[in-house]
C-alpha cells in the first residue's frame, strides 16, 4: 500500500476556510502534518457582516486534535496582511488555496454596478492579490502550490450569474499564466471547479444533494494538487460528489476562407460555414502557442497561392497511414558541410570547453599540436534538412514551427573528423512512428569525407498532434535509448552555463530565434529563451569524453541520448555518468532544479587497445622522415657549435590527413645538438604544426614559410622569433 499524503513542515493558507470547502480543506491539510492559516472574514454568503467567530471555531477544532492552526479575519483585497499572518506565525508559505467567494445572483439586465464590481473583487482582486504577496516567498525557496476556485458557471455560463460567471472563468485564465510563469521556480497552479454544500449553496440545494455533495468529497483533489509529489500544472477540473474530471478545450480543424491577394468576404465565411464548425476530427490545442501556430501556418498557406482548408495539414484529411506510408525513403536534396578550424572552434566554445581546462586546449586552440574537432560536431554538418528548413518540403506533414520537436539524437563516428575540410551529405526518411499524441519522424544522415564514410546522424524528430493515424509505434531501424543502471553513478561532472549560451551555440547554424528572441520565447511558453537540446548534448557528451576517455577523439564510437526538458542559459548542468565496459550510460540533470533534462543515454566507446592497434608507428610512409634524418646527418659533428649559436628546442609536428602522424625533435639547446623522432625531452621553445606535403613543399622551395603561416598551412606556437634562427641555421649547415 503506498505511503499516504504527509504536509509535515509545509505551511498552508486557505482564505474563505472558516466554513464549507475552506473548512474541509482546513481540516484535511492540518490532519497530515501542515501548519494552516484559517482565513475568514466572517461574513455570509453576499460579502455582508464580518467576525472572528468563523475561523476561530475551525482554528480551535484543529488544534483540539492536536494541529496547528492560526486565524487570520482580513479581507482577501489585503492578501499582504493574510500572507503576513503565516510568515510571522510559521516562517514561510507553501500552499495557498485561494477559495474565497460570495454570491451576488441576478439577471443579467439588473445586475448593479455594485454586485459587479464586489464580486470580481472577492474572487478575482482577492485571488490575485493573496497570490501575488505569496508569489516572492515561493520562488525563492523554489517550491509552491496554488489552488483557485472557479465554477461550472464560469466554464459552461449560468442564468443569474453573469457576474460570478465572469469572474470565475477570469481565474480560469489568471491559474494558466501562473503555472507557465510558476513551472521553472517549481510553483504549480491549478483549478477546480467544485460542487458541494456550503453557505452559498445551502438555499439551492435539498437537504439530501447538501449531503451527498458533502466537501470533504473535495478536499482529497486539493491535497492531492498541493502535495510535493504532484506535477499537475495548469490543470482544469470538476469535482464533486466523489467524481473528479479533467477539462480540456476542443477546436475544430477549421477552414481558410480567402485567397492570396483576394478580400475576405461574408459569403466565403458562410460556405465554409459547415467545415468551419465540423467537430468529427477535432483537435484539443493546450497552448496559446498551437492556436497561433495554426494561425500563422494558414497564412503561410495563403501567401503560398494554398488557400486550402487547414485541415489539409492533418492526419485525418491526408489519407491516414497510405499517406506517411510515402514519407518513408523520401530523399532530401544531396547537400554538402564545408567548415574549417573556425567552425570547429566555434561549436566547441558553443559546448562549454574552454581555456579555464587545459585539455580543451585541443579543441579551442588551432595552433595546438593535436587540435581536432569534438566529436559531436558530426551533429552540425549533419544538421540542415532539419533546422534549414528542409521538413517543409514534405507536402504529407504537418509540419509547424511551434509543434516540431527534437526528441532523440543518435551519432556514430567511423573515424575522427577532419580538422577542416567539406563533407558531402545524404538525407533520407528512415520511418514514421505514430506516438498517438504526435508523429515520429526518423531522419537518417550519413556524411562523407572524400567518397569514405565519417559519420551518421539519426534525428527523431516529434510531430505534436501528429499522431493518432493509425500507424505503426515502433521500428526496427530505431536507435533505441538505454535506461541508466540502478545504482549511484560512477562519476559526475558538473558545467554551468553561460548566459551567454544559446546566443553562442545558435552561431553554429540553429537559428531559431526560440533560444534567442525572449518575444518569440514567450509565445512558445517559456519566460525567457531556452538552451539549444544540441547544445546541452554537446556538454554531456564533453564530460563523457573527459571522464573516460582522457579527451582522445579516436575513442569515440557513438551517443545516443532523448531530450526530456529544456535548459536555460546560466543554469548548471550536472552529467551523472555509469561506466558499463566500453558503454557509459548517463543522464543529464539541472542542478537547480533537480531536473531530469537529458535521459537514457549513452556513449559508446573504443577500447583503448584497439586504438593502440589501429595507430601506425610515427613516420610511417611519411617523406618527411627522410629528411629529418639527413638533417640529423648533416648536422653532425657541428652539432655543438649550432646548439651555442641558437640555444633553442624545436618539434615539429607532422600531419597526415588532419591527424598527427608523426613528431621531430631538433634540439639546438644542450650538449652537442640533436635530432630525433618524437616529442622534445624537455620543453620545446618553438613548436611547428604542418602536413607531412606541406612540409615537403617549404622544403623544396616550392611554398614560402610566411605565405604558408599566413595562409595557416603552418602553425607555429611558442617563441615565434626563435624561427629566424632556425632558418639561418639550416640554410648554412644543413641544406638539402
Amino acid at each position: 500500500m503506498a505511503s499516504p499524503l504527509r504536509f509535515d513542515g509545509r505551511v498552508v493558507l486557505v482564505t474563505g476556510a472558516g466554513g464549507g470547502l475552506g473548512r474541509a480543506y482546513a481540516l484535511a491539510f492540518a490532519e497530515r502534518g501542515a501548519s494552516v492559516v484559517v482565513n475568514d472574514l466572517g461574513g455570509d454568503f453576499r460579502g455582508l457582516g464580518k467576525g472572528s467567530s468563523a475561523a476561530d471555531k475551525v482554528v480551535e477544532e484543529i488544534r483540539s486534535k492536536g494541529g496547528k492552526a492560526v486565524a487570520n479575519y482580513d479581507s482577501v483585497e489585503a492578501g499582504e496582511k493574510v500572507v503576513k499572518t503565516a510568515l510571522d506565525t510559521f516562517g514561510r508559505i507553501d500552499v495557498v488555496v485561494n477559495n474565497a467567494g460570495i454570491l451576488r445572483d441576478c439577471s443579467f439586465a439588473r445586475i448593479s454596478d455594485e454586485d459587479w464590481d464586489i464580486i470580481h473583487r472577492v474572487h478575482m482582486r482577492g485571488s490575485f492579490q493573496v497570490t501575488r504577496a505569496a508569489w516572492p516567498h515561493m520562488k525563492k525557496q523554489k517550491f509552491g502550490r496554488i489552488i483557485m476556485t472557479s465554477s461550472a458557471s464560469g466554464i459552461y455560463g449560468n442564468f443569474g450569474q453573469a457576474n460570478y460567471s465572469a469572474a470565475k472563468l477570469g481565474l480560469l485564465g489568471l491559474s494558466n499564466t501562473i503555472a507557465l510563469e510558476g513551472k521553472e521556480s517549481n510553483i504549480h497552479c491549478n483549478t477546480i471547479a467544485p460542487t458541494a454544500g456550503s453557505r452559498m449553496t445551502q438555499t439551492v440545494l435539498s437537504e439530501d444533494l447538501m449531503e451527498a455533495l458533502k466537501p470533504e468529497y473535495v478536499a482529497p483533489l486539493v491535497l492531492w494538487l498541493c502535495h510535493e509529489s504532484c506535477e499537475e500544472n495548469g490543470g482544469l477540473f470538476e469535482v464533486g460528489g466523489g467524481w473528479i474530471g479533467k477539462l480540456r478545450w476542443e477546436r475544430t480543424l477549421g477552414a481558410i476562407v480567402r485567397q492570396k491577394n483576394q478580400p475576405m468576404t461574408p459569403e466565403a465565411v458562410k460556405a465554409n460555414w459547415k467545415k468551419i464548425c465540423d467537430f468529427e476530427s477535432a483537435s484539443k490545442p493546450q497552448r496559446i502557442q498551437e492556436s497561433v501556430g495554426s494561425i500563422i501556418e494558414a497564412v503561410n498557406k495563403i501567401d503560398s497561392g494554398g488557400g486550402v482548408s487547414t485541415n489539409d495539414t492533418s492526419h485525418a484529411a491526408s489519407g491516414g497511414v497510405s499517406t506517411f506510408t510515402r514519407v518513408i525513403g523520401y530523399k532530401f536534396p544531396p547537400f554538402s558541410s564545408t567548415y574549417t578550424e573556425l567552425e570547429a572552434i566555434m561549436y566547441a566554445l558553443g559546448v562549454g570547453a574552454s581555456v579555464k581546462e587545459p585539455k580543451d586546449m585541443k579543441f579551442i586552440y588551432e595552433g595546438s599540436s593535436d587540435f581536432c574537432c569534438l566529436p559531436t560536431f558530426g551533429v552540425i554538418i549533419a544538421q540542415k534538412p532539419v533546422v534549414g528548413g528542409g521538413l517543409g518540403d514534405i507536402s504529407e506533414l504537418p509540419v509547424s514551427l511551434e509543434k516540431v520537436l527534437h526528441g532523440e539524437h543518435y551519432l556514430e563516428l567511423y573515424k575522427p573528423l577532419p580538422r577542416s575540410g567539406t563533407l558531402k551529405c545524404e538525407a533520407v526518411v528512415a520511418d514514421v512512428l505514430d506516438k498517438g499524441s504526435g508523429l515520429v519522424l526518423l531522419v537518417d544522415i550519413y556524411s562523407y569525407f572524400e567518397k569514405e564514410l565519417v559519420c551518421y546522424n539519426q534525428f527523431s524528430v516529434f510531430f505534436v498532434d501528429g499522431g493518432g493515424f493509425g500507424g505503426k509505434r515502433t521500428s526496427g531501424k530505431v536507435k533505441e535509448a538505454v535506461a541508466v543502471p540502478d545504482r549511484p553513478p560512477d562519476a559526475v561532472l558538473t558545467d554551468t552555463t553561460s548566459l551567454n549560451q544559446a546566443a553562442l551555440y545558435r552561431l553554429s547554424g540553429d537559428w531559431n530565434p526560440l533560444h534567442i528572441d525572449p518575444n518569440f520565447s514567450g509565445l512558445a511558453g517559456f519566460d525567457r529563451p531556452i538552451l539549444h537540446g544540441l547544445c546541452t548534448f554537446g556538454f554531456s557528451a564533453r564530460h563523457v569524453l573527459q571522464q573516460f576517455a582522457d579527451n582522445d577523439v579516436s575513442r569515440f564510437k557513438a551517443i545516443k541520448v532523448r531530450f526530456s526538458k529544456p535548459v536555460f542559459p546560466g543554469q548548471t548542468l550536472k552529467t551523472e555518468m555509469w561506466k558499463e565496459g566500453n558503454r557509459i550510460h548517463f543522464q543529464t540533470k539541472v542542478h537547480e532544479t533537480g531536473d531530469i533534462v537529458i535521459s537514457q543515454a549513452y556513449v559508446d566507446l573504443v577500447p583503448a587497445s584497439d586504438i593502440s592497434a589501429k595507430k601506425p608507428s610515427e613516420g610511417e610512409k611519411l617523406q618527411s622522415t627522410l629528411v629529418f634524418e639527413e638533417i640529423g646527418r648533416r648536422l653532425g659533428d657541428i652539432g655543438r657549435d649550432v646548439a651555442k649559436k641558437v640555444g633553442a628546442i624545436f618539434e615539429w609536428h607532422i600531419t597526415k590527413g588532419g591527424d598527427v602522424a608523426a613528431k621531430w625533435t631538433i634540439d639546438l639547446k644542450s650538449g652537442s645538438g640533436k635530432v630525433y623522432q618524437g616529442p622534445a625531452e624537455g620543453s620545446a621553445d618553438t613548436t611547428f604544426i604542418l602536413s607531412d606535403e606541406d612540409f615537403m613543399e617549404v622544403v623544396l622551395g616550392k611554398l614560402d614559410p610566411q605565405k604558408a603561416f599566413f595562409s595557416g598551412r603552418l602553425k607555429v606556437r611558442g617563441n615565434i622569433l626563435l624561427t629566424q634562427k632556425l632558418q639561418m641555421i639550416l640554410k648554412d649547415y644543413a641544406k638539402l
